[in-house]
């Protein structure tokens, strides 16, 4: 497999709103998402929980390409499943952010002032508070 181009940013870490909560307990927040291949989009469709529910193709481009969330040894369809639906939802907009848009900004405005400016709503870019 070709390797990207140098400079070519593949990876997107995150910061969930809530978490995914394990069965001891812990709380995973801190991930990575990797940029979607066509693979990645085209094998689920032949998924027969996709045939049933259109809607699981969510589940299963989340489980393809999220590649680590805390210390969890894997994500799998289990670990998508079992997200908070506001995490989902930050998942589902990252992935369309970095696959279609191509990148991972929001606009904002200060609520105080109305100020625009942009936000790295992926949480790997510094900020001020």
């Amino acid at each position: 497999m070709a390797q990207p181009e140098a400079g070519m940013r593949t990876e997107y870490p995150f910061v969930l709103p809530r978490g995914f909560v394990d069965e001891q307990g812990a709380v995973h927040r801190d991930g990575v998402m990797r940029l979607a291949t066509a693979r990645d989009e085209l094998a689920p469709q032949t998924d027969q929980r996709v045939r049933q529910n259109p809607s699981y193709l969510t589940v299963l481009l989340l489980e393809r390409t999220v590649t680590r969330l805390g210390t969890l040894a894997g994500v799998d369809t289990f670990v998508i499943e079992n997200l908070f639906a506001s995490d989902l939802a930050f998942l589902q907009d990252l992935y369309r952010r970095i696959n279609q848009d191509g990148h991972t900004e929001a606009a904002v405005s200060c609520p105080s002032c109305g100020h625009e400016f942009a936000v790295d709503i992926a949480g790997d870019a510094p900020g001020e508070s």
